[in-house]
């Protein structure tokens, strides 16, 4: 849940006359989700930010389909997603469902356009790779284990300081937030959160464009990409003030909650939205009870798929996992630890293993580019003979 932050030059007060040095007026933008009852922004441009020059011919940049309410579980080399030039080609959905859409990305040059996702919150969780995401609010520098949120609607252009990036996102129509449990209310998270509004990263650098010319804008929209050309600068704001902008959150900032016997997965929570949930896996200490068996429980997945991507370190519950890979636990059919881990765990102090996982309420579909980077028979990984 991001919180109250403001750059640049602001009048005193909302929707009043406010010039620039040359007596020209600033133009105010409401710039917000959920109609005027969510979080928003008041936004000042130097511009009218409606100065359409020209359209494109829209195209489809819907998933195909492979696989519908499938119930197997499944396992996805996701480093094997085939690195591309350009960042929006680059963007592989793998499984996608009503309320969200979830892939991995392998960009290799920075964006020359601009481009605003209109339908959905996005996610990006960054596995390799760094740079810096530009936006009219100001500038947030990413590195590995970021996760960076970037509300509906955002106008943005992402600069990589190489060639090798390797990316998980996540794209919501519902706002992406902290857990609730973690936040009075008034929005402050509170001291049992597993992190805090420090570590949370706000745009920084806000930078004024005050240039016109023919800026390219790629507005994804119900599935489609609606090419546009605006004669002014997106980037043309001398301030802001509110509560919607994007921000990013270091995974290696979440601080685990331990215990003396092993605790339920929603201890790791990081983000929710109305449908689904995402956790952070982090090196922790292992269960202090005596007796404690650190491996996870054997459990049934009824409300929901679990997703799990794999970051770094030795994951205990599974065996041959490597970086990059996902594995697919659907909803229906009872799921734990591979042959041996329970065994293996007993008498462990602590874990280095880094994973992101993703739990969906309701059941994804499996994309053509999805199969085409399955990891075969994972489903009898669990036989011992």
């Amino acid at each position: 849940m991001p919180f109250y932050h403001t750059l640049g030059v602001i009048p005193d007060k909302r929707h009043v006359v406010s010039r620039q040095p040359n007596g020209k007026l600033y133009q105010e933008e409401l710039v917000g989700t959920q109609g005027f009852a969510g979080l928003s922004s008041l936004v000042y441009h130097l511009h009218p930010p409606t100065c359409v020059k020209q359209k494109g011919q829209p195209y489809s940049v819907k998933p195909e389909i492979a696989i519908e309410n499938g119930l197997n579980a499944m396992s996805f080399n996701g480093f094997d997603i085939k690195p591309e030039e350009d960042y929006i080609k680059s963007r592989k959905v793998l499984f996608v469902n009503a309320a969200m859409q979830i892939g991995l990305a392998a960009p290799k040059k920075s964006t020359e356009y601009f481009y605003k996702n209109a339908d959905a919150d996005e996610m990006l969780f960054i596995h390799k790779g760094s740079g810096v995401v530009d936006t009219m609010y100001g500038s947030l520098p990413f590195k590995y284990g970021d996760y960076i949120v970037i509300p509906r609607g955002t106008v943005y252009q992402i600069r990589f300081n190489d060639e090798d990036n390797k990316i998980l996102f996540v794209e919501s129509p519902d706002p992406i937030f902290t857990p609730r449990r973690y936040r009075n209310d008034f929005g402050q998270l509170l001291e049992h959160s597993p992190f805090c509004e420090r570590d949370i990263k706000r745009p920084q650098d806000l930078r004024t464009h005050d240039e016109k010319g023919e800026f390219d804008i790629f507005i994804k929209k119900k599935g489609m990409m609606f090419p546009y050309t605006y004669i002014n600068h997106p980037f043309d704001v001398a301030g802001w003030d509110g509560y919607h902008y994007p921000y990013t959150f270091s995974i290696f900032n979440f601080e685990p909650i331990t215990g003396r016997i092993h605790l339920p997965p929603p201890i790791h929570q990081t983000f929710e939205s109305r449908n689904f949930v995402i956790c952070s896996f982090v090196p922790r200490l292992y269960d202090y009870h005596p007796d404690a068996i650190p491996a996870p429980y054997h459990h049934s997945n009824i409300d929901s798929d679990e997703l799990l991507y794999y970051v770094d370190g030795d994951f205990m519950s599974r065996n041959n996992i490597k970086a990059g890979q996902i594995t697919l636990h659907p909803g229906g059919i009872p799921h734990g630890p591979h042959p041996g881990a329970i065994e293996r765990s007993i008498g462990q102090k602590e874990t280095k293993e880094l994973a992101v996982m993703i739990d969906p309420f309701q059941p994804v579909n499996i994309t053509k580019e999805a199969l085409a980077i399955e990891v075969d028979g994972y489903y009898k990984s669990w036989l011992t003979e």
